[in-house]
C-alpha cells in the first residue's frame, strides 16, 4: 500500500528541549491514525510538521503522489454570521455543490448533516453551537481532498454531532490523521495510534486506542522482567521504596470526578435543549448569547474532568486495582 506520508529522522526543539524525535513513520494511504498523549507532550507540532505546516530542525516528511489536504485545528473556523447556510456553502452561487467526487443539491446536502430545508435559507448566526459544528463539519467534508487532519474534533461537540462526525468519518475513502483524548471515538475508529508521550520519543502502535494501553503495558512488563536482578553482594538499602498502590483517596477522587462528570453531561444537555430552539435567538437574542457562552464553559470544563476521569482509569489499570 502507498504512503500518504512519509517521515524520516525528525527532530525538532522548542524552549530549549527535544519535543519530536521520529526516526521513521509511515502513514499508508486510507489509514485511520490517531495521535495520542497528554497535554503539552508535543502532538501538534508532530502533526504540523506530518502537514508541512512547520520545518523540523532535521530529517524530511514526504508527502505522497496526489495527495491534497485539510487542516481543522482546535481554535475551527469563523463563519460571516449573516450568510445563509446556503451561501455559506455554495460559495460560489448556484444550487449545487461537489463535494467527495459528488455532484450535489445544496439542500440535500444539508440534510447528510442533519439539517432540514428551511434552515438552508437561514443566516448562520440562527444555529446553535451544536449546528454551527455541524455546519463546519458539511463545508470541511465538501472541499476535495484525500487526507483530513483533525485537532481535538470532538472538543464542543454535542452528541448528536459526534455521531455524525463518526459516521462522515467512516464513510471517507482517505486518509484521516486525529488528534483527541476521546478513547471511545478512537476506538471506534483508528487502526492506528502514534503516541507522544512527552519525552520526545513517537512511537506507533497498531489498532485503536484500548490495543495500545495493552501493548504499553505489555513492553513495560517485559522491560521489567528483562531488568538484571541486583547482585548478591550489593549493599541492601536502608529504605525500601513503598510499591506504587491504588489507595482509598485515589478511589475518592475518580468518584468525584465520574459525579462531577455527570452533573455537566446533565447541564450541557439542559444548555443543548434551550438553544435547540430555532426561534430563540429572534425571540431573545441576549438570552441565545449568554446560553451559548455558557454552553462553551461547561463543555470545557466536561472535557477537562474528562481527561482527569481517564488519567485515574488508567493509573487504576496500571497498578491492577
Amino acid at each position: 500500500m502507498s504512503s500518504a506520508i512519509a517521515a524520516r529522522g525528525l527532530h525538532v526543539h522548542l524552549g530549549g528541549r527535544e519535543v519530536v524525535q521520529v526516526d521513521a513513520l509511515d502513514i499508508a494511504a486510507g489509514q485511520w491514525t490517531a495521535v495520542v498523549g497528554p497535554n503539552g507532550a508535543g502532538k501538534t507540532t508532530l502533526i504540523k510538521m506530518l502537514t508541512g505546516d512547520l520545518a523540523p530542525d532535521t530529517g524530511n516528511i514526504k508527502l505522497g503522489t496526489n495527495v491534497t489536504r485539510l487542516y481543522l485545528d482546535q481554535k475551527r473556523e469563523s463563519f460571516d454570521l449573516d450568510k445563509t447556510l446556503w451561501q455559506t456553502l455554495a460559495s460560489g452561487g448556484g444550487d449545487s455543490i461537489v463535494a467527495q467526487g459528488r455532484s450535489r443539491h445544496v439542500v440535500a446536502y444539508l440534510r447528510d448533516f442533519l439539517f432540514d430545508e428551511k434552515q438552508a435559507t437561514m443566516p448562520v448566526r440562527a444555529l446553535s453551537g451544536g449546528e454551527r459544528a455541524r455546519l463546519l463539519l458539511a463545508k470541511l467534508f465538501a472541499q476535495p481532498a484525500n487526507l483530513i487532519i483533525l485537532d481535538e474534533p470532538t472538543n464542543d461537540l454535542d452528541m448528536d454531532t459526534l455521531d455524525l462526525l463518526q459516521d462522515v468519518l467512516g464513510d471517507f475513502d482517505g486518509t484521516v490523521i486525529v488528534v483527541s483524548h476521546d478513547r471511545d471515538f478512537l476506538d471506534r475508529l483508528a487502526t492506528s495510534i502514534i503516541a507522544v508521550e512527552g519525552d520526545g520519543v513517537v512511537e506507533e502502535y497498531p489498532g485503536g486506542y484500548s490495543d495500545y494501553l495493552d501493548q504499553r503495558k505489555d513492553a513495560e512488563r517485559h522491560a521489567v522482567q528483562a531488568k538484571p536482578a541486583a547482585k548478591a553482594t550489593a549493599p541492601r538499602a536502608a529504605v525500601t521504596p513503598e510499591t506504587p498502590r491504588w489507595s482509598s483517596k485515589d478511589q475518592r477522587t475518580l468518584d468525584q470526578v465520574a459525579d462531577r462528570m455527570t452533573t455537566l453531561e446533565a447541564e450541557v444537555k439542559t444548555i443543548e435543549a434551550a438553544l435547540a430552539d430555532p426561534n430563540l435567538y429572534a425571540r431573545d437574542p441576549a438570552k441565545f448569547e449568554k446560553a451559548s457562552a455558557l454552553l462553551a464553559q461547561k463543555r470545557n470544563e466536561l472535557e477537562t474532568a474528562e481527561h482527569r476521569w481517564l488519567e485515574l482509569e488508567e493509573r487504576r489499570a496500571d497498578l491492577g486495582a
